[in-house]
């Protein structure tokens, strides 16, 4: 994962040895509330973590997989979606009568399996005139309606009729009246589509407001792999580095609320492929976006109280 640039290069190893130094330290500069794990993430006690080959290949991932009707593959976007699932199982949010909220839906199957569990579920996306200037609807990447997210038949139609909505809006203005009405909320690889690192980073932040006291947020989204220095930026796609995610991570704390990052990209030979355009789509655990390679990220915060 070639990092392009001597000044880039500079950057990185500055910063990894400031990361020695802060290990050093131990944990005395971070606020309460943030944590930091390493080795290989793992799926039995998931925490903000990177897709791996690892987790593909375990007992809970192919359990999720069969809820959703699909068979195991070395596809990072089947990733996001068991991890959101394992990581609100775990959190103690897929039980009955729980409310949750999708952010960028489009036809996902996560919306249809909640209300099969007999979660209500408030399924957003973009109204469809800006969904079709982003190319959104084209690619299939948008929910219109809201029979857009029962498309697989997870769920029957009487149930999904019953504890389902859907209503368009805007990740970067979160209608008002939202907030505090969420037992947990999520979204899969949609909020670096936000314009920006800041603006995806200010979502993460304002998806929390959403939720009631001890509510989970879940979301999944790009992983710069080549450089903690260099990225992609105010552009229709970003790519977040480790500084960014601990930059939200000490912001977050300081608000009072949880979570634990891992930054271990794995070591197995899927992880180590890279997927580059045209993209194969397998293994496609890891990719090229212009100079840069990126992976998927999952991000899970505990509200505080």
């Amino acid at each position: 994962m070639k990092v392009v640039g001597f000044t880039t290069m500079i950057v990185d190893r500055l910063y990894n040895l400031f990361e020695t130094i802060g290990d050093l330290v131990g944990s005395a500069c971070n606020p309460a509330g943030l944590g930091f794990t390493k080795g290989a993430p793992s799926l039995d006690t998931p925490v903000s973590q990177a897709c791996t080959q690892a987790q593909m290949e375990s007992e809970i991932y192919a359990d999720w997989c069969a809820h959703f009707n699909e068979k195991p593959w070395l596809h990072r976007k089947q990733w996001e979606f068991v991890y959101i699932l394992q990581s609100l199982h775990l959190g103690g949010m897929m039980e009955p009568g729980k409310r949750g909220l999708g952010f960028g839906v489009g036809g996902e199957p996560l919306p249809a399996l909640f209300a099969e569990k007999g979660m209500s579920i408030l399924g957003t996306d973009l109204d469809p005139e800006h969904a079709q200037g982003l190319g959104w609807i084209e690619t299939d990447q948008h929910a219109a309606s809201k029979n857009a997210m029962n498309n697989r038949g997870i769920c029957s139609p009487e149930k999904f009729e019953r504890l389902v909505d859907f209503r368009s809006m805007d990740m970067n203005a979160l209608d008002p009246e939202i907030s505090g009405q969420f037992d947990f909320c999520w979204s899969a690889c949609a909020l670096e589509h936000l314009g920006s690192i800041e603006k995806g980073l200010k979502f993460i932040e304002n998806s929390i407001d959403t939720l009631r006291p001890g509510g989970l947020a879940v979301h999944t989204t790009e992983f710069n792999c080549s450089s903690n220095a260099s990225t992609l930026d105010n552009t229709s796609t970003v790519l977040f580095r480790r500084r960014d995610f601990e930059r939200l991570g000490r912001r977050l704390a300081r608000q009072g609320h949880t979570l634990t990052f891992n930054f271990d990209i794995g070591d197995q030979p899927a992880d180590q492929h890279i997927d580059v355009p045209p993209y194969t789509q397998n293994p496609h655990l890891k990719l090229q976006i212009a100079e840069w390679v990126t992976t998927s990220y999952g991000i899970t915060v505990r509200k505080a109280g």
